[in-house]
């Protein structure tokens, strides 16, 4: 995994819960100093799809502890409601690493690109924030950086979070012990979730614009016209 150069501090960031049908989208960025990685190394950072859950969870207590972080949380409406003025996925999960570039200052960005085009994604950002800070994106990023693999720790934990809350308060007042499911739309439990709702009624922690829940909402205008 590739360190920082010079006594720098690094600002990695990266996502969780873009392709879910429930709950948030997730991005984290964390500020790791040059002196720190090897702490960090040792700790077992990498990406978060490398670790089990118990150890994120370990791992996401002693990062939020031991440097600087912030984390925003776009809510499923939100994303709706974004998508809906014509911001797609993309844009959306931009505007929130900027608002976390703007709060963590940094000497270099580390970004795990979302866009297909590293470059485009690079040169965009690094126009953003000016020449006196570097900014590197790249895909698998959170793979090859352990400050990205920080972030990757902390925004897919707090993710994992927030939809096991979303999921408590579903059962406790729904009573349906069946739950959500992880809210990826492949999920069995998932799938039986959504089939207990009309389009309308579905709650608000669910992807309304999402091809799944469109796919419902056509078939409901389908069954009225028959």
């Amino acid at each position: 995994m590739k360190t920082g150069f010079n006594n720098m501090e690094t600002l990695g960031l990266d996502e969780a819960g873009r392709g879910p049908v429930l709950g948030p989208m997730v991005v984290a960025g964390i500020i790791i100093p040059e002196k720190k990685e090897k702490i960090i190394e040792r700790m077992g950072v990498k990406d978060s799809k490398r670790l089990t859950p118990n150890r994120r969870t370990v791992l996401y207590r002693k990062l939020t502890k031991m440097f600087d972080y912030e984390i925003v949380v776009i809510t499923a409406r939100d994303i709706d409601n974004l998508r809906a003025k014509g911001i797609n996925l993309n844009q959306i999960e931009k505007l929130a690493m900027r608002k976390i570039i703007n709060n963590l200052r940094a000497d270099r960005i580390i970004i795990d690109a979302l866009d297909v085009k590293e470059s485009r994604l690079q040169e965009e950002m690094q126009e953003y924030v000016g020449y006196t800070c570097e900014v590197i994106a790249e895909h698998k990023a959170d793979d090859n950086y352990l400050a990205v693999g920080a972030a990757s720790i902390i925004a897919k934990t707090k993710r994992d979070l927030l939809v096991e809350e979303i999921n408590k308060e579903y059962i406790k007042s729904t009573k349906d012990r069946a739950g959500i499911g992880s809210g990826y739309p492949s999920d069995p439990k998932t799938k039986d979730f959504l089939k207990k709702y009309k389009y309308d009624e579905m709650p608000d922690f669910v992807r309304r614009s999402w091809g799944t829940v469109q796919k419902i909402k056509e078939a409901e205008e389908a069954e009225k016209l028959e």
